[in-house]
């Protein structure tokens, strides 16, 4: 993919930082993520760190699998196009880059971004941290998951995935090294961003205090847009502008980890008290005891105070000892999905499509021996995500939705057959009938002894593979 060349029609800037602070910006708060807000910052941001964050739970267990299946596939597959679009601006700005799209297989995909950033003629020397992949660590001693109590090898399924959540460490010791692109794989969201800010400043990881701060910093900017109003915006309670155009934040930290975030002039969205809180709690269970692998982290007094318009300042947090023990995610192959849907609209619209998936029902269960308990059947257009808390008794439309699992892609597919056909078999005025089959990736959680994890971590330069 060429750079995008963005022309600027709304002025996008950004005010110089003081000398004494570091630069960070989000440049993407999941895989799926827009592409050109991360561009703008890259450009105009005055950046010191343009950081990546793409690895879901599931999104990790997933490139494991494609990685099975295609050796040097596991890295994120928008990986290269994200760096290739900014690296030259970062090299030109003098912008580094982190980012935990490696996913399954970190040293390929800091081969591939090597290349790709020598056929832009630039430098930016690509080092890459492994060591998450612990899935022998896993399969050796089989701990206990979260979500059981049982022990992981009682889970229905094959393990196909453990990767625990490294800490900030390896990141600094890489942009120490000199690295101007770092690539991870499983690696805490904020630590991602903890390990720019220490490497800056050449904190102690072990002032508990201070990286509990840090954290903060790196929680509030992980999501990318939802603290510039992204999921945050109600058009009727909290009414946000510029939405088609939003920004993503950036922070300018001080060495004592208090922070102002903000967003560049002229582009969408909002930087407000009322967006900082909501994200400051955003996949938070206990505000107080915040657990990442750097640190136990305290945002119960963290506070907000709008200086300006976009500029909120963040001060407050602390931090107590980092926990003993790691989290690893397990990712199963738990077999196949097949689905179908089709819509009913009009007068008895609802009746229709409860007769529709009575006869997929019995159906699956007569002709094809499916067990009805693997099956589910939801009404989209009848509160069918309150899953019957909420009674609605008429729809204008209702799309009826069947899922079934199966051993098999082949049985799978199966259900998605019969909801097609409904169209000439089925209740009067079905439409647009779909189907689809994916494979399914259940996942688990568990604890192991980071002390383990930690002696088999490594940071290495794409250039001679030279371990630092």
């Amino acid at each position: 993919m060429d750079s995008l060349n963005l022309s600027n029609p709304n002025g996008l800037s950004s005010p110089p930082k003081a000398p004494d602070q570091v630069r960070l910006g989000a440049g993407a708060g999941f895989a799926g993520d827009r592409l050109d807000p991360a561009i703008a910052l890259a450009e105009h941001g005055r950046l010191d760190f343009l950081v990546f964050e793409l690895l879901g739970e599931r999104t990790v267990a997933a490139a494991q699998r494609r990685e099975r299946e295609i050796a040097d596939t596991g890295f994120d597959p928008t990986l290269i196009d994200r760096i290739v679009s900014v690296a030259p601006h970062c090299a030109a700005n003098g912008t580094r880059i982190i980012t935990n799209g490696g996913a399954a297989n970190p040293r390929a995909a800091a081969e591939a971004v090597a290349e790709a950033v020598r056929k832009l003629d630039v430098d930016l020397p690509v080092a890459y941290v492994s060591g998450d992949d612990v899935l022998q660590i896993v399969e050796n001693t089989d701990p206990v998951t979260w979500e059981t109590g049982q022990p992981a090898s009682s889970i229905d399924g094959e393990l196909i995935s453990a990767n625990a959540y490294l800490g900030s460490e390896p990141i600094r010791r890489a942009l120490d090294a000199g690295a101007r692109i770092v690539i991870t794989g499983r690696v805490a969201d904020p630590s991602l961003y903890v390990g720019a800010m220490a490497h800056h400043f050449d904190w102690d990881l072990h002032d508990a205090d201070l990286i509990g701060r840090a954290t903060v910093i790196g929680h509030l900017l992980e999501c990318a847009g939802q603290v510039t109003g992204g999921y945050f915006a109600d058009p009727v309670t909290k009414p946000v502008n510029g939405l088609a155009e939003l920004g993503f934040p950036f922070a300018d930290v001080d060495a004592d980890a208090q922070a102002v975030l903000g967003k560049l002039d002229g582009s969408g969205g909002e930087v407000s008290v009322h967006t900082c809180t909501e994200q400051l709690l955003y996949e938070v269970a206990v505000p107080s005891a915040y657990i990442t692998p750097d640190v136990t982290a305290d945002f119960s007094h963290v506070s907000f105070e709008q200086v300006s318009a976009d500029r909120v300042r963040v001060s407050g947090g602390s931090g107590a000892v980092k926990p003993s023990d790691l989290k690893v995610t397990l990712g199963y192959d738990s077999g196949w999905q097949g689905e179908g849907q089709i819509s009913y609209t009009g007068i008895r619209s609802k009746e229709r499509a409860e007769l529709a998936a009575a006869i997929i029902l019995e159906r699956l269960k007569s002709l094809h021996g499916f067990d009805p308990n693997s099956v589910f059947v939801e009404y989209i257009g009848m509160a069918a995500a309150f899953r019957g808390l909420m009674k609605v008794d008429t729809s204008a439309e209702v799309r009826l939705r069947i899922v079934g699992s199966a051993n098999s892609r082949r049985r799978a597919a199966i259900i998605g057959d019969e909801v097609e056909a409904l169209y000439t078999n089925g209740p009067a005025g079905g439409g647009g009938a779909r189907k689809s089959v994916h494979s399914v990736i259940s996942v688990k959680s568990c604890s192991v002894d980071r002390a383990i994890i930690e002696d088999a971590a490594s940071v290495e330069f794409v250039d001679g593979c030279a371990e630092i």
